[in-house]
């Protein structure tokens, strides 16, 4: 009788152990499921089905009645922080890859990479958008860390509330704080010192990237130190629209010195042998999102340090790697999308363009040899920008002058002359622009 009552109180105990531990099963099963609707998504890919605000990359159309406070909250940062704000940090976006893109294989031992992202005064909703792409749509084998550069925001959301949340998340985040402005390119070198990747990806504070997006870009990279950048997709600054960029352009620029987009031409078509899934070799990048190989990186000089702020950058990397032997191409498997604006919501300091002129005249008088004069004419305020303290690199210029004709006018590009005429504007060149230059010959 003792031995039956023993029985009975070991089998209730056991029961109670037994419902105890399921419903501690089930309910950090739904705790995890909570915190990934909310915050992660699902690692490498977008969770199920969703039909939130913005979800699938569709527009957010704003109330009627909310429209007057929708266009306040706009000037902060010169897009449309509202819709922004209804939009989940992980929401989910269309493949808008080329089919042929969705089947290539890729090798197992692609290098690690670190992702840079500076950030100036960024929304919260922008910015955690932006590292959850990449965190949930990488493979997390192939992301060495990322690396948020602060420089000198002044809202408080920014500090250590940014700093207790990254620490959450499944991939080291590091936040780097700048003492004082110091802008992009001094912002993007102080990330890439302290990075360990032995890729470095740049990427702007307001991107989203897209399934796939990574490893066509480290593939690229495995190859050669050839610099790849993705196709830049739009994200609407209005509705926060996701929409497919197009792989039938690449980058190319004015005389004024300003980035444009131009059509592919035939033969790069033909050289690829119409194969759209192939990367397109491209003279210039837009600047804001590329990878490149950590030691080709210091072989070719990094960034010109003596860039202040924004401007510019972006063309002197483009004429730093094809003059130093490397190769820019656009990788059309990778997708990343990014917010553009109609105007910029960041002060510079001495002025928009008295920073723009100083960075342009130093990138001229660089990397442009007699074809600075181009700029000079269509651009006078660039010479009314100091030239003294422009400390040139005349070892890094006298390599590039060895190899220019060789990779930036070789045949297959559309070189500044091609695209506005050299010869046409040779008419137009004052008699005394050397001495407006000091480049009297």
């Amino acid at each position: 009788m003792r031995r039956f009552a023993y029985c009975k109180v070991v089998l209730a105990t056991s029961l109670v152990w037994v419902m105890l531990d399921m419903f501690i099963l089930l309910y950090f099963s739904e705790c995890n499921k909570c915190d990934d609707k909310k915050e992660r998504g699902l690692p490498g890919r977008d969770g199920g089905p969703r039909d939130g605000p913005g979800e699938g990359g569709k527009p957010v159309v704003i109330p009627k009645e909310n429209q007057e406070k929708m266009k306040e909250m706009f000037k902060i940062n010169q897009f449309n922080l509202m819709a922004s704000e209804m939009i989940a940090l992980n929401r989910t976006l269309p493949d808008v890859r080329l089919e042929g893109c969705k089947n290539k294989l890729y090798p197992d031992n692609l290098p690690r990479t670190s992702v840079v992202i500076v950030f100036h005064n960024e929304a919260w909703s922008t910015l955690l958008r932006t590292v959850h792409s990449v965190i949930d749509r990488s493979p997390h084998t192939l992301l060495e860390e990322i690396v948020l550069v602060d420089d000198a925001s002044e809202r408080d959301f920014l500090k250590r509330p940014l700093e207790q949340y990254v620490r959450r998340l499944e991939i080291p985040v590091r936040v780097v704080r700048m003492e004082q402005r110091s802008g992009l390119i001094r912002a993007r070198l102080k990330g890439a010192s302290l990075s360990t990747g032995q890729v470095i990806t740049f990427l702007d504070a307001h991107c989203e990237c897209t399934i796939g997006w990574l490893e066509p870009l480290l593939a690229r990279i495995k190859q050669d130190k050839t610099v790849v950048c993705p196709i830049i997709d739009v994200i609407s600054d209005d509705t926060f629209e996701y929409m497919a960029g197009s792989d039938m352009t690449y980058g190319g620029f004015n005389w004024k010195l300003n980035f444009r987009w131009y059509p592919v031409p035939q033969r790069e078509m033909d050289r690829r042998k119409g194969d759209r899934t192939l990367p397109v070799r491209t003279p210039t990048m837009a600047g804001g999102l590329f990878s490149i190989d950590r030691d080709y990186f210091q072989e070719i000089g990094t960034y010109d340090a003596g860039m202040d702020i924004w401007g510019g950058e972006n063309l002197e990397i483009s004429f730093r790697i094809w003059q130093c032997g490397g190769t820019l191409e656009i990788v059309t498997c990778s997708h990343v999308g990014h917010v553009f604006r109609k105007a910029t919501p960041y002060t510079f300091p001495g002025g928009t363009g008295q920073i723009i002129n100083k960075n342009n005249r130093r990138l001229a008088e660089v990397w442009m040899d007699e074809f600075k004069n181009f700029f000079y004419i269509i651009s006078p305020g660039g010479l009314k920008s100091n030239k003294c303290g422009l400390m040139l690199n005349e070892g890094a210029k006298e390599y590039s002058h060895q190899s220019c004709v060789a990779h930036f006018n070789e045949p297959g590009f559309d070189s500044p002359e091609s695209l506005l005429g050299v010869n046409t504007m040779t008419h137009f060149l004052p008699s005394n622009i050397g001495a407006l230059t000091g480049n009297s010959k």
